[in-house]
């Protein structure tokens, strides 16, 4: 039996685009993509190295696993936090065969002594391993198999320069329109087998914070509303009632994120806050807000970064009044 984080997990996977077409948003980023992979395979090589950047959530994961499928290549997928030793970079790379595709999740949240092995093994396709200790220690250069490295980053300032100067192509991924994730629910919607009426696809869009991961998991929230209230189909009134019951507002925000705005706009008397002031008062991990809470507050105009720290603007002080 799966267990509720495998289950979210495998439903995700399920409702994955397999190839460039199917991918819904990022037309610049697709078609950039798609350039990179034909001219390629009219090349007979190996794809350049590929850097994603962007927040959680917008389709990193996906459109790496992508690359590997439309190159006809295998996928080994690791991540930045997995590798913590030179040692353990050096065991993927020495498995890996002629074309394979390398994903690296999280890439900037590799080991120092990683990332250094990483360039020449980009660039020169060897690595230099150390045998032995002290004085008798010896360095022994291995080849490697040519592989394209697919790198993933929500933060790309993080990325020591000389690695990110050996990415051939670096895409930078923007939150979606909600028209764009209306079709994406939509499409998901028909992968799921549920109906879905237009415009509670466009309101379930609006409330999506731009990011098809958090459309995917609100449309089965939605589901399993109107599964439990025995509703054929998906309306307007069952996302408005489901939303209410999550906690999730007109503009997508939740709890923490009105917790935060409320925090600014009374504790803090809307004066600039400490990212660490802030991650004690409500409790969250600094890297938590900087990464998956503020960029979209700050997107839709509720939260500033200023030098002295996190302000709440007067559209953000508006809405949680009205809230």
């Amino acid at each position: 039996m799966l267990d509720a984080t495998a289950e979210e997990r495998a439903a995700e996977q399920a409702l994955r685009p397999s190839n460039l077409s199917e991918f819904v948003g990022q037309k610049r980023v697709v078609d950039q993509l798609s350039l990179v992979i034909e001219a390629a395979k009219l090349a007979n090589r190996t794809p350049d190295h590929i850097l994603l950047a962007g927040p959680p959530g917008l389709g990193k994961t996906t459109l790496a696993m992508i690359v590997a499928q439309e190159s006809n290549r295998p996928l080994k997928l690791t991540s930045g936090p997995a590798i913590q030793s030179s040692g353990d970079l050096a065991a993927i790379l020495s498995s890996l065969e002629t074309g394979d595709v390398l994903f690296i999740d999280e890439i900037h949240r590799m080991s120092r002594s990683a990332e250094e092995m990483l360039y020449l093994a980009m660039e020169d396709f060897r690595v230099d391993v150390m045998v032995g200790k002290g004085p008798g220690a010896a360095s022994i250069s291995l080849d490697i198999a040519p592989f394209t490295l697919v790198g993933a980053t929500t933060r790309s300032g993080m990325l020591p320069t000389p690695l990110r100067d050996r990415f051939g192509f670096t895409a930078f991924l923007e939150f979606y329109e909600p028209v764009d994730l209306a079709k994406v629910i939509k499409r998901s919607a028909d992968r799921l087998e549920i109906a879905i009426a237009d415009d509670a696809a466009t309101m379930l869009s609006t409330r999506s914070r731009g990011t098809p991961r958090i459309a995917n998991r609100l449309l089965r929230r939605v589901r399993d509303y109107a599964s439990v209230n025995s509703h054929e189909a998906l309306s307007i009134d069952s996302v408005e009632k489901s939303m209410s019951l999550f906690e999730i507002d007109s503009e997508g925000l939740d709890r923490v994120d009105r917790q935060i705005l409320r925090l600014l706009s009374t504790q803090f008397r809307a004066k600039p806050v400490g990212l660490s002031t802030l991650a004690v008062a409500i409790g969250e991990e600094p890297d938590t807000i900087e990464s998956v809470i503020e960029p979209y507050l700050i997107r839709i105009g509720f939260l500033h970064r200023t030098p002295r720290g996190r302000e709440i603007t007067p559209s953000g002080l508006a809405h949680i009044e009205s809230h």
